[in-house]
C-alpha cells in the first residue's frame, strides 16, 4: 500500500469511527428530541385551531432505537365538529437515520453534519385505504426532514398524484403537490414554497347538470416569523395560473387567469397591522375575456394585548354561547342567556377601551372590476377612536367611536352593459341585438334609479357616490350637513321620512 492510499484509508476509517460514535450518541438523545418536537407541534396545532370547533393532537406511539437508525410511529388525532361525527386518526411511520452523516445525505453528496434525517409517510389504515388505492397503493403523503444540531429543520413534503372516484357522481384527478419547508429552532422562523401542477374535480349540481372545476399552476409561498406574542407575522402568497369552471345546461365555461392572493402582517411594539391583496388578471366566459378584478384591504394600529384579551372572552364565553344558541334554534327552543361575570364584563370594557384608544383603522383600499368598456371602483376608510364613555346612548356612542369615515363609489355604465351582456349569454340568449338592447336598458334603469334617489349623481358615464365624515360633519356628494341632517336625508329617500332642515 502506498503512502497516499494509506492516508486516504486512515481518513475513511476516522470518518467512519466519528460517524458511528455520533450515531450512537444521537440514538440516545433521539427520544427526547422527538418528544420536544411533538410538544412544540401540539402547541402550534392548539394555536392554529383557536376559534374552530375542533382540536388536534400528535403523539409518539412507539420508538425502536438502533445504533445507526430508529423507527418511530406517530398518531395524529382530530376531534370535534370540523372533523365530522367521529374522531379522525392518521398513523405515520418515520424511519430516522442518525447523524452526523446519514447515509442518504452522503449518497446525495450533502456533507454538512445533521443530528438526524427523518423519512416519514402516512400508514395504511381503514381510514386511509381509499387514499392509498387512489395513489396506486403507495403512501399518498410522505416527506423528509433534516434536523440540525441547533434544532433547526429543513425538508420536503410530497402529496402523490391521485385519480379517484369520491362518490357515485364525483371524481378527483390531482397531479400531486411538492412543498419545501425550513424552520429555525422552535420554529421561530418558517419558510415554505410549494407547487401543484393541476387539479380537476367533476361532479353534479343540484339541478343534475354536470360541473367541472379545473385548477392549473398553483404556487404557494410563506416567509414567517413568530412574533413577541406567539403568533406568526410575515408574508403569504398564493398564485394560480388559470382555472375553469364548466356548469349549467349550456355547459358554460367561466375562466380565471393570473389569480394572486398576497397578505402581509407585521408587529411594532404592542401594535399590529396587516394587508391583503387579491388580483384576477383575466375573467372570461366561453373563452372570451371580458374583465379583470382587484381587491385590497388593510388593518392598522391594532392593539395586540387588548385584542388577545377580547379573543379570550370570545373563545371561553361567546363561542360556546353561539354553539348553544344554534343547537337551541335547531331544536325549536329559546336561546340560552349569555351571562358574563363582573370580572369578565370589566375585561371586555377595558379591552375595548384600550383597543379604541390605539386608533385602529380598517380600510377597503380598492375593490374594482374592469371590463372591456369600463371600470367600477369602490374604497372605504374607517378610523375608530375611544369615546368619552362606553355608557353613552347608542347614537352618541356611534358618533364618538368614528373619527373618520370616507367612502367613494364609482359604477361605470359601460361596465354594467358588459356584465349584463354576459349574464344574458349565461342564461342562454343568442340574439346579439336583443342582448345589447336589454343590457343597455338595464344599465340606464339602474343609473336613473340611483340618481333619482339623490343618493348618487351622474358624472359622464359613471354613477358616483361620495361620503366623508369627520368631527360630526358630513359631506355627501358635495353637500355639507350635520350627522342628524344626513340621517334624516337618507331616511327620507329610503323610508319616506321628511329630511331635517
Amino acid at each position: 500500500m502506498n503512502k497516499s492510499a494509506g492516508v486516504l484509508l486512515g481518513i475513511v476509517v476516522a470518518i467512519g469511527a466519528i460517524s458511528a460514535g455520533g450515531a450512537w450518541y444521537t440514538g440516545t438523545k433521539i427520544e427526547g428530541v422527538l418528544n420536544t418536537s411533538i410538544a412544540d407541534a401540539n402547541k402550534e396545532l392548539k394555536a392554529a385551531l383557536v376559534g374552530s370547533n375542533g382540536t388536534a393532537s400528535l403523539e409518539l406511539v412507539s420508538l425502536e432505537r438502533h445504533v445507526f437508525s430508529s423507527t418511530a410511529h406517530y398518531r395524529l388525532k382530530g376531534e370535534g365538529e370540523m372533523f365530522g361525527e367521529a374522531p379522525v386518526e392518521l398513523l405515520f411511520v418515520d424511519h430516522i437515520e442518525h447523524g452526523p452523516l446519514p447515509f442518504s445525505r452522503l449518497m446525495s453528496l450533502k456533507w454538512l453534519p445533521v443530528m438526524a434525517t427523518s423519512h416519514y409517510e402516512l400508514e395504511r389504515t381503514p381510514t386511509t385505504e381509499k387514499w392509498f388505492a387512489a395513489a396506486k397503493d403507495q403512501s399518498p403523503l410522505k416527506g423528509l426532514v433534516n434536523i440540525g444540531y441547533d434544532n433547526s429543520t429543513n425538508g420536503t413534503l410530497e402529496l402523490l398524484p391521485l385519480d379517484v372516484a369520491l362518490d357515485a357522481t364525483s371524481h378527483l384527478k390531482f397531479s400531486g403537490l411538492n412543498l419545501d419547508v425550513a424552520a429555525s429552532a422552535q420554529a421561530q422562523k418558517v419558510k415554505a414554497d410549494g407547487y401543484m401542477d393541476s387539479l380537476t374535480l367533476t361532479t353534479v349540481a343540484e339541478d343534475q347538470t354536470p360541473v367541472k372545476v379545473e385548477l392549473n399552476g398553483l404556487t404557494v409561498a410563506s416567509n414567517l416569523t413568530k412574533s413577541t406574542y406567539g403568533y406568526y407575522v410575515g408574508d403569504n402568497t398564493l398564485e394560480v395560473t388559470d382555472s375553469k369552471t364548466t356548469f349549467g345546461a349550456k355547459q358554460s365555461v367561466l375562466g380565471f387567469k393570473k389569480f394572486e392572493m398576497k397578505n402581509h402582517t407585521e408587529e411594532s411594539g404592542t401594535s399590529a397591522s396587516g394587508r391583503a391583496d387579491y388580483k384576477v388578471g383575466e375573467v372570461s366566459l366561453n373563452g372570451k375575456t371580458f374583465g379583470s378584478a382587484q381587491m385590497a384591504m388593510s388593518l392598522k394600529n391594532l392593539d395586540i394585548p387588548a385584542t388577545m384579551s377580547l379573543m379570550q372572552i370570545y373563545q371561553t364565553k361567546l363561542q360556546p354561547y353561539e354553539k348553544a344558541a344554534a343547537e337551541a334554534a335547531a331544536a325549536g327552543e329559546p336561546a340560552p342567556e349569555l351571562v358574563l361575570t363582573p370580572e369578565e364584563e370589566a375585561q371586555v370594557k377595558i379591552g375595548l377601551e384600550k383597543l379604541l384608544a390605539a386608533g385602529p383603522q380598517v380600510a377597503l383600499e380598492n375593490l374594482s372590476f374592469k371590463s372591456t368598456n369600463g371600470e367600477s371602483r369602490a374604497n372605504l376608510v374607517l378610523d375608530l377612536t375611544k369615546p368619552q364613555s362606553m355608557d353613552l346612548p347608542p347614537d352618541q356612542l356611534t358618533q364618538q367611536l368614528i373619527a373618520l369615515l370616507d367612502f367613494n363609489l364609482k359604477v361605470s355604465k359601460p361596465m354594467l352593459v358588459d356584465l349584463f351582456t354576459v349574464q344574458s349569454q349565461i342564461d342562454g340568449q343568442t340574439d346579439a341585438k336583443l342582448i345589447a338592447d336589454q343590457a343597455t336598458a338595464t344599465a340606464d334603469m339602474f343609473s336613473s334609479m340611483a340618481v333619482g334617489t339623490q343618493l348618487a349623481k351622474l358624472e359622464g358615464n359613471d354613477v358616483v357616490t361620495k361620503l366623508h365624515y369627520a368631527n360630526n360633519q358630513v359631506e355627501f356628494n358635495g353637500q355639507k350637513m350635520t350627522v342628524e341632517q344626513f340621517v334624516g336625508f337618507v331616511m327620507s329617500k329610503l323610508g319616506g321620512v321628511a329630511p331635517i332642515q
